[in-house]
């Protein structure tokens, strides 16, 4: 029997709609706060790791914005708050 058919028929468009709901957040340069500031802030609200934040700190200087991270719309404003808490700009682009 061919692989390619189930038991169980699925209806057409019936994919998993989870990754239709996804958010970015995104961080914005400004000239107020420090790499290290940028950086500790990513570590402790974004859970990046050192070497990461140091990544997305140097791409936001010199591109003037980076996704940091990606999840679901509720999750990445939670974070954004977080990170405009701490005096950063960011924003969650859908």
């Amino acid at each position: 029997m061919d692989s390619n058919f189930t038991s169980r028929p699925q209806k057409l468009g019936s994919k998993n709609t989870d990754n239709l709901h996804v958010a970015t957040l995104v961080l914005h340069n400004d000239d107020v706060n420090t790499f290290d500031y940028v950086m500790e802030s990513l570590v402790e609200v974004c859970d990046h790791s050192l070497t990461q934040a140091e990544q997305c700190a140097t791409i936001t200087h010199y591109k003037g914005k980076c996704e940091v991270r990606s999840g679901t719309p509720a999750d990445m404003k939670e974070l954004r708050y977080r990170l405009i808490s701490k005096g950063l700009k960011a924003s969650v682009d859908f």
